[in-house]
């Protein structure tokens, strides 16, 4: 038996390459010593509480720094001291000489990035592998289909009606998570079932609802190549993760017709989060 190999996110998405990424974290860290100019640490460190952020500059600057900061610290993680990075900042506002030269800075950069990056192979590597032994021994489960691309489904309940159309909007409750338990989306903690045309999602539900008539509720596992495959999808799901999805299908909408509601009254999302960026 063959699987495929190796997308807040259902949503087919295009990611940066690690290089970009890189070079993106760097201008930020730039941009940051700017927005940090003023800081002088001297009430954080003595856990006195910070002024309010009164007007709208000052809220675009810090929201600006914040975000920056987080970019920052995901792409270097436990690899960045932050006293080191703070002594950066200050240096370089106050114009005084880098500490470290450019030929040494651009050498140990380089070689965090390239530790970083073959620890990150590793882990994808590590998902495939599990993600491989995981759909094996699913596919063998009692009440568990395989289709030819891998996917695999349970049917919970059946529901009744037209199945939708690749084009069709569709209007879904679920819950995804990885194969260790972990959730990363769910409508329902959203208080919000979510509505998106079909051929906007990932491979794995464009196939998988296609199955589905309105009312029904299917267990969706889907291979990573029919996810978010060796990307991933931000810090929530790592690369080439098998991913399951509890999906209720509450309605479909058809070529501009009202939507064929299993439950009605249900609210609906923003009819912009369907929209997606193509690989």
């Amino acid at each position: 038996m063959q699987f495929a190999k190796v997308h807040p996110t259902l949503r087919r998405a295009r990611r940066a390459p690690a290089a970009a990424g890189f070079r993106s974290s760097v201008i930020g860290a730039a941009v940051l010593v700017g927005l940090l100019a003023g800081c002088d640490g001297t009430r954080e460190q003595a856990g006195e509480a910070q002024p309010a952020i009164e007007d709208d500059a000052a809220k675009a600057s810090y929201s600006l720094g914040y975000r920056f900061a987080e970019n920052v610290q995901r792409q270097f993680g436990e690899d960045l001291s932050q006293d080191a990075f703070m002594r950066g900042v200050r240096d370089k506002l106050a114009g005084e000489e880098a500490a470290v030269g450019d030929e040494e800075a651009q050498r140990v950069l380089t070689e965090m990035m390239e530790a970083r990056q073959a620890q990150a192979a590793g882990e994808a590597l590590e998902n495939l592998e599990e993600g491989f032994s995981f759909l094996e021994k699913n596919a063998e489960r009692e009440g568990v289909i395989m289709l030819e691309s891998g996917l695999q489904y349970e049917v919970l309940e059946e529901g009744e009606g037209e199945k939708p159309a690749p084009t069709d909007l569709v209007t879904t409750h679920y819950e995804g998570r990885l194969i260790d338990g972990t959730v990363f989306d769910s409508s329902y903690e959203r208080g919000e079932p979510a509505t998106f045309p079909l051929d906007r999602v990932i491979p794995g539900w464009t196939q998988g609802l296609q199955l589905m008539s309105p009312g029904a509720k299917y267990r969706l596992y889907v291979p990573a190549d029919m996810a978010y495959g060796e990307r991933g999808a931000g810090d929530t799901i790592p690369p080439n993760s098998v991913l399951i999805f509890d999906v209720e299908l509450l309605g479909v909408q058809q070529d501009g017709e009202p939507a064929a509601d299993a439950a009605a009254g249900q609210p609906q999302a923003d009819a912009a989060d369907a929209e997606a960026t193509e690989q």
